[in-house]
């Protein structure tokens, strides 16, 4: 079998920040590290969780929200994938539109999206607190990126 493409990059050297992962024909897929791994600093379960519901809401109901995807977790907890309509939004908006997200995240004082038995299978573990300390932190590290930047 063929190595997929994130499998080839070295995670000893990724420092965190946003990076084209893949084009599949007008899809295009941004790889959003958070954290370095094999450090052992890993997001949390609820940190995680937080910020994907955060994220993905405004995403969602955004004004680049016709482009949008999908955005979710990795499952080796360092950061997330956002996945986006080329068609609609390239990949200079698309940055542009992460940088808003995310400080739209860092400064969000409402109720968390989804938090019930009804809405979510596990709402248990979501908190505002968590996800606006997350959207902070990586919103500080892509203050400054560009497209240009997207490369591992």
């Amino acid at each position: 079998m063929e190595r997929i493409a994130s499998f080839q990059v070295d995670h000893n050297k990724l420092i965190p920040g946003m990076y084209l992962s893949r084009r599949d024909g007008e899809v295009v897929t941004f790889d959003l590290r958070f954290k370095k791994p094999n450090t052992g600093d890993l997001l949390t379960n609820a940190e995680m969780h937080s910020v994907e519901h955060i994220i993905a809401t405004f995403l969602r109901n955004g004004r680049a929200k016709d482009a949008v995807i999908y955005f979710g977790p990795m499952g080796c907890q360092t950061g997330f994938y956002f996945l986006f309509d080329s068609r609609r939004l390239s990949e200079a908006d698309a940055v542009e539109l992460l940088k808003e997200t995310f400080a739209a995240g860092a400064a969000f004082e409402g109720e968390m999206p989804g938090k019930s038995a009804v809405e979510c299978g596990n709402y248990i573990n979501l908190e505002v607190s968590l996800a606006a300390a997350q959207c902070a932190y990586y919103s500080g590290i892509i203050r400054d990126w560009t497209a240009e930047k997207l490369a591992y």
